[in-house]
């Protein structure tokens, strides 16, 4: 059994029955069914589609956003904004993802380049953006021809049952989108069942390594976002004021459970001083508090094993000499934590390797710019990166320096439906989002034509 726990109160509000071997394979059979009609339709019956969800999103939003910060904790605040969002990128793929998939002449005049679908895809998504990031799954799928399987994090069951709903009331076919009520282990057999062509997820780095082991022996494609540990720069020409309150806005959005949040603080020598000195002020002014109350900065973790996870984060970067400003863990119930700041630890050392999922930054200093790439590019991860500085050498520097995927010059880094999102190394491969996601689980066929 599956459960909803409120992380505010601890509160299980709903329970959830996991399907079972015959329940998986009713749905891979009608995902196998539903790919040979679904391909076949017209791009206006796609585009309509995809605008009829939107109009969906947006007519239920507060209900939604509700159930966002029911199950995973969720700010109300973020939690409408996550949900806007997911109705803007399903407009802008229904105007604009038609042109993306247009056939493209071979030199010479020799035939075409076709996007053609490739069947039903699967998907393995996490609680912290539990809308948006099954929409960058879904929006592509129904857009490329393709039907999907969303296998949604436990905690949020409601919110997957949610999207699947809205789906057939907007008018998709039986099939076409299914969320799958299932805890981890039936994934590896999904994967490998033939009817399954690709898989993507978004989650841990040792939860993509299994999904990329299982996928690589079945010959299956995957596209992995599997966080990251991102670097904030902040140079002497930054306009210090924005840097501050971009940097604590990074750090804390969605109770700093988000992939791309600034997590490790690097100033240059020359201002580190007063970087920190108001950074340190401006991050731990802010407070943990009820998730429905607007006047709260940020609301819980998203379940007491979260918190616990983060605290022992703590005590290990602590241990190696790190000194902890903040980040105390308040009395009563739920999984609140307060935002922390750590200084002196070593850029090298053990907590380079880790991704700390709560409000708590780190923070570096850098002698120059180099030193800065090289702090930066010190994590095995390499998913976003954000740079405070004016100099257009500079920031040339780290546009081409930074081992990341993304690089935001003066503003904190945030996936948009316009730009591909997704990162190198140890953050994972492929992207999402813009045409590059909408090509990830398509079949590039090269079409030949006699004169």
């Amino acid at each position: 059994m599956m459960h909803s726990v409120n992380p505010a109160t601890g509160e299980t509000f709903a329970s959830h029955e996991p399907l079972d071997e015959q329940g998986i394979e009713s749905a891979l059979a009608l995902a196998e069914e539903q790919a040979t009609k679904w391909r076949l339709t017209s791009m206006d019956e796609r585009t309509q589609l995809l605008s009829a969800i939107a109009d969906r999103f947006d007519a239920h939003r507060d209900g939604l956003a509700e159930m966002a910060t029911k199950e995973m904790g969720k700010h109300i605040r973020e939690a409408r904004a996550e949900v806007e969002k997911c109705g803007t990128a399903l407009r802008y793929f229904a105007e604009h993802g038609p042109a993306m998939l247009e056939p493209e002449k071979i030199p010479g005049g020799k035939g075409e380049l076709r996007w053609l679908p490739i069947g039903p895809v699967l998907a393995v998504m996490p609680w912290n953006f539990p809308y948006w990031q099954v929409i960058r799954f879904l929006t592509p799928t129904v857009l490329a021809g393709n039907v999907g399987l969303l296998k949604h994090a436990s905690n949020v069951q409601g919110v997957g049952k949610l999207i699947a709903d809205m789906v057939i009331e907007a008018g998709g076919p039986e099939g076409l989108f299914q969320n799958l009520a299932i805890p981890s282990g039936p994934v590896a057999g999904i994967i490998k069942d033939d009817r399954i062509r690709a898989a993507t997820l978004t989650g841990s780095e040792p939860a993509g390594r299994a999904v990329a082991e299982v996928a690589g022996g079945a010959l299956k494609k995957v596209v992995l976002e599997l966080g990251g540990s991102d670097p904030f720069i902040v140079m002497p020409s930054a306009d210090m004021d924005d840097a501050v309150e971009t940097a604590v806005k990074a750090r804390l959005q969605n109770s700093g459970q988000s992939c791309i949040c600034g997590k490790r603080m690097i100033a240059h020598a020359d201002i580190y001083d007063e970087f920190a000195e108001r950074f340190t002020e401006a991050l731990c002014s802010k407070r943990a508090g009820d998730p429905f109350d607007e006047e709260s900065d940020i609301g819980p973790l998203s379940s007491e094993e979260q918190r616990q996870t983060v605290l022992d984060q703590l005590d290990k970067a602590k241990k190696a000499g790190g000194q902890l400003t903040g980040a105390e863990k308040p009395d009563g119930e739920g999984a609140y934590l307060h935002p922390g700041l750590l200084t002196g630890l070593d850029p090298a050392g053990e907590m380079r390797d880790e991704e700390v999922f709560g409000p708590v930054a780190m923070l570096f200093e850098a002698k120059d710019v180099d030193d800065a790439i090289r702090i930066a590019n010190i994590t095995p991860y390499g998913l976003g990166s954000a740079v405070f500085t004016s100099d257009a050498d500079e920031q040339e520097a780290f546009i081409t320096g930074l081992d990341a995927g993304m690089t935001a010059i003066n503003q904190m880094t945030a996936s948009t439906p316009e730009a591909p999102f997704g990162g190198v190394k140890n953050s994972g491969h492929g992207r999402e989002l813009a045409r590059f996601g909408l090509h990830e689980f398509m079949n590039l066929k090269s079409v030949f034509r006699a004169d």
